[in-house]
């Protein structure tokens, strides 16, 4: 494509910073099936996922290029029976390391061997308040109670807790309940995301996206605990950009300072890179990860505010935002170079809102559960 040449030569002018962070998602695999799952449609195999070598010098070499987190996600991580050992190895390699859960899975027993393996933090998705509601949207009997119980193993074992508290619109009524939870349940951190539509979320978005008077009302509603609550939780709260007139940093710009690596050894600049159909993306079996974070085509082709169009070439925000999300002006407009429609500039924003209010008015109930790999 036309539009690669000028990034490419950008960033082999100016070679890219390190990474602060490498999300590894060991597995596609998972006992959940929630409906707002990032992970893609075509989800990888079991008999495709990287072997525990693999997966450590991968590990490695993210230390070596100056990575400084790892984040265990998936799919379900634990699900792994090689994870302690990976978070072991991470540890020894200077790795500030972070488990992403759903806590199912988690007893004493290997909440014990984590701790001693080194684990840092454990951040638990939380689907609701109470049993019923947060079960039926899990796809799981007992999942919230089993959550619960994680929870109290974690601050029990000494290791740092982040509640992930997924909001939408079958859930918003229970957001000052969910924050009561947070606080019971000894988080130094929650974050309050609203649904960002990718993966599943996008198959399920007219049966989540929340009405604007639900997001006016959430938005009250953590002012006001940010308040109450400081130096007990610190609350993070991250909006859906359907409602936005701005666009966020989008992982903090593409690959700029964090990269995913897919359980078959795919390494991506965010998690739904892969939905953009014309990209190449290199594997870890292929290449090093110093040689894709500096040289992909895929990382640099979005890389830096070369190749941003008008009205985001030029903009004082440029460097603030980044152009935005690259998959949502794909989702959305069918052009990944476009300007993200979250922005109030974009000539398709007006098209975003509408399509936000009508989907959320029209009150879908029913959504697609999370295929179980």
């Amino acid at each position: 494509m036309n539009d690669l040449a000028p990034a490419t030569v950008n960033a082999t002018r100016h070679a890219p910073a390190p990474p602060l962070a490498m999300l590894m998602e060991l597995t596609h695999r998972c006992p959940l099936k929630c409906p707002y799952c990032s992970n893609p449609l075509a989800m990888d195999r079991a008999r495709d996922e990287m072997s525990t070598e693999t997966w450590k010098r991968v590990i490695s070499e993210a230390a070596a290029l100056g990575a400084l987190q790892g984040h265990f996600s998936g799919g379900e991580p634990m699900v792994r029976d090689d994870l302690v050992e990976l978070v072991r190895h991470a540890h020894r390699e200077g790795l500030y390391t972070n488990l992403i859960t759903s806590a199912v899975l988690l007893d004493k027993r290997r909440m014990d061997e984590l701790a001693e393996a080194g684990l840092d933090h454990v951040q638990i998705s939380f689907q609701g308040s109470e049993t019923a509601l947060a079960d039926h949207i899990a796809g799981l009997r007992h999942a919230h109670v089993k959550k619960l119980a994680a929870a109290r193993l974690v601050r029990g074992a000494g290791l740092a807790l982040t509640v992930n508290a997924v909001m939408h619109r079958r859930n918003l009524h229970q957001l000052p309940a969910m924050l009561d939870l947070a606080v019971e349940a000894g988080a130094q951190r929650i974050e309050v995301a609203h649904v960002q539509y990718y993966g599943w979320a996008l198959k399920n978005r007219a049966a989540l996206i929340p009405t604007r008077a639900q997001l006016d009302e959430a938005t009250r509603i953590v002012e006001v605990a940010r308040q109450k609550l400081e130096g007990v939780l610190n609350i993070d709260y991250v909006v859906p950009d359907y409602y936005a007139s701005r666009p966020k940093a989008c992982m903090g710009g593409w690959a700029r300072r964090f990269f995913n690596v897919t359980p078959s050894g795919k390494v991506l600049p965010c998690h739904a890179a892969e939905t953009i159909g014309h990209l190449h993306f290199d594997t870890v079996q292929e290449k090093s990860l110093a040689e894709i974070w500096a040289h992909s085509e895929a990382f640099n082709v979005y890389r830096g505010t070369e190749w941003m169009p008008e009205p985001c070439k030029g903009c004082d925000r440029a460097e603030i935002d980044w152009g935005g999300c690259r998959c949502q002006a794909l989702a959305l407009t069918g052009d990944a170079a476009a300007t993200d429609p979250a922005c109030g500039l974009s000539p398709h924003h007006a098209m975003m809102k509408e399509l936000a209010v009508a989907e959320s008015a029209a009150g879908a109930e029913d959504f697609a559960y999370r295929m179980i790999s």
